[in-house]
């Protein structure tokens, strides 16, 4: 998914193709061309047949030379002409390494053919272009897949139909589940509202000559126009939301398809890894979108799993320090925190030498990679495993105690509290907690988070040694209401003794519903002040605690615009807009004992 990171870089892209010059070739007339000692053809719009007579378009590049390539394939709804730069430098590396590059509009986006429904189509056709590719007179047969966020997802989607001619793929940044993707913990991410209206439904009114934007740039223009963030997400019953229902059907599909309906059944991975036969890179990064790093990690596991004993399992997990995009590999920053220089790796480089040994068989040291390499931030460094979750871990677990009802802080501790009590904040729908900085892409300064009335704030004592904490960090929150549904969200911030206070994630891994709290399709809502517990599982990182920082957790009911408002009443915000106020209590104690669990690097 792409949001407010695309930029269209056409005059960048200029300079970048002065130096590697790709001739617009009709098929019946393609010549070839030379430049820095490489020939290549390139041929637009060559149709691709789909099994239900869509006809799908690509562009490929091939060198010229006579002879059969291995291909590499890249199918995208951002627009095969786009000319991101960073794809580009792929495509003509990949080209120059001597493979035919297909790069693919996904169906009905811009040349390609057909309905635009997210995802639900990539399967089937992915698995006939891969297959159409092996049966091309310029194809070896040996065919390769890659790409990040859509272009990554398809990828997935296409290998479970276990097209027979998948050699290999890289898809990075990425999910396992699109009940962790377009919902997290129960809760919709109401930030696809931005996403779809400005990234999707421009190409759809140009295709159907439809009142409104028909370009990206107008459509943002437009978004703002009518309100943005606040409007758009915010809009309730959202439902009712009404600028998408002539473009976006599937958007309104999405919100009347809640979480754990077995319709999203299509869209999980989790019992399909055995039919995936292909070699998977899996790449992600701390501070990627939340479906990113936990899609990779449940993505390399559930393959682990399927190939048990293998002397090679064909199947690697690398996570960096870094945001959503290609071009974030290749940064020492996320958001405002910086990292040391090697913090950098060559993307382009790790997906094509992936692919070289897996496609091409090229003995090229990859079948060297140790199975997991993950990046600590903090010390900043690579540290590189034979298993996942790493070796030497040990649990550290870290109640919560009351908090000052003054104050609303409270401090972890290493025992539970010695008398059962309970912290307690109102939260206001109408008046939500906001992501100010827009924490999907990276990390930021939330110390003002702590000023508020409507979180609760625990502190641990500054380290007085370095504290590594790499993996699965859990939470049990015994938690009760007055209101019959509540949203929760468990913040970690890494505190430096300035103040600073630094997310350690994106929120999706942070938040639970707790009407969906047994992950089932039925929600089941609280009576007044009945406990229960929430358990959290993938509070996702891999940070050292510097000597004198510290771990905060701030506590809370709402995350918006990005999140969608639990309206507190029992009634989904999708249906109604009546809002309450919620007392939402934090129990801790012998009976209640709320806590994290750090896993600690000894």
């Amino acid at each position: 998914m792409k949001r407010e990171r695309i930029s269209f870089i056409v005059p960048m892209l200029a300079g970048l193709l002065s130096l590697i010059p790709l001739p617009v070739l009709s098929q019946e007339t393609a010549s070839p061309a030379t430049t820095n000692s490489s020939t290549f053809y390139e041929e637009k719009n060559v149709e691709v047949p789909m099994r239900d007579g869509i006809v799908l378009r690509a562009d490929v590049r091939r060198p010229a030379a006579d002879g059969k390539y291995p291909v590499l394939i890249f199918r995208t709804p951002y627009d095969k002409a786009e000319g991101d730069a960073d794809n580009e430098r792929t495509f003509a590396e990949a080209v120059r390494r001597g493979y035919a590059m297909v790069v693919q509009d996904v169906r009905g986006r811009y040349a390609s053919d057909g309905e635009f429904v997210p995802y639900e189509n990539e399967g089937k056709d992915g698995y006939d272009t891969i297959e159409w590719a092996a049966a091309q007179p310029w194809s070896t047969g040996e065919i390769g897949t890659f790409g990040l966020s859509y272009p990554g997802a398809v990828q997935w989607l296409a290998a479970v139909e276990n097209p027979p001619h998948l050699k290999a793929m890289v898809p990075a940044m990425c999910f396992s589940t699109l009940r962790e993707f377009i919902y997290f913990g129960g809760v919709f991410e109401s930030a696809w509202a931005g996403w779809t209206y400005k990234y999707m439904t421009p190409d759809t009114r140009a295709k159907k000559d439809l009142p409104g934007p028909k370009t990206v740039d107008a459509a943002r223009a437009e978004w703002d126009r009518l309100g943005g963030d606040d409007v758009f997400q915010g809009w309730l019953p959202s439902l009712e939301m009404p600028y998408m229902k002539d473009t976006a059907p599937y958007h309104y599909s999405w919100l009347e398809h809640q979480p754990y309906d077995p319709w999203w059944d299509w869209g999980d991975l989790s019992k399909k890894y055995g039919n995936v036969k292909a070699a998977v890179l899996n790449l992600s990064g701390w501070y990627d979108e939340p479906y990113g790093t936990q899609g990779g990690i449940a993505n390399y596991l559930g393959l682990l799993e399927t190939r048990a004993g293998a002397d090679d399992p064909r199947t690697r997990l690398i996570i960096g320090p870094w945001i959503h995009g290609v071009d974030a590999t290749g940064s020492t920053s996320s958001g405002d925190r910086t990292f040391a220089d090697s913090a950098r790796i060559d993307y382009h480089a790790v997906v094509l030498d992936w692919l070289d040994h897996y496609v091409r068989g090229i003995d090229n040291g990859v079948s060297k990679w140790r199975n997991v390499r993950i990046f600590s931030m903090g010390k900043d460094y690579w540290l590189e495993s034979d298993v996942w979750p790493v070796r030497g871990l040990s649990e550290m677990p870290l109640y919560f105690g009351p908090t000052n009802s003054e104050s609303m802080h409270g401090m972890l501790q290493s025992q539970p509290a010695s008398e059962d009590g309970n912290s307690s904040f109102v939260s206001d729908p109408e008046k939500p907690v906001r992501d100010e900085f827009g924490t999907s892409f990276g990390a930021f300064d939330l110390r003002s988070l702590s000023d508020r009335h409507d979180v609760l704030t625990f502190d641990m004592q500054p380290a007085e040694k370095d504290l590594e904490v790499i993996g699965h960090i859990k939470a049990d929150i015994y938690v009760s209401s007055d209101a019959p549904d509540f949203d929760l969200y468990v913040k970690l911030l890494d505190v430096a003794p300035d103040g600073t206070a630094f997310n350690l994630e994106s929120a999706g891994h942070e938040v639970i519903r707790a009407s969906y709290r047994d992950k089932t399709p039925e929600r089941k809502l609280l009576e007044p002040n009945q406990v229960v517990k929430l358990s959290f599982e993938n509070l996702l990182t891999a940070n050292t605690f510097k000597q004198g920082h510290h771990l905060r957790v701030c506590i809370m009911a709402s995350w918006f615009p990005t999140y969608a408002r639990n309206l507190q009443t029992g009634e989904l915000e999708s249906e109604s807009a009546r809002m309450q106020k919620a007392t939402i209590r934090i129990h801790h104690g012998p009976q209640h004992p709320s806590r994290l669990v750090l896993p600690v690097l000894r």
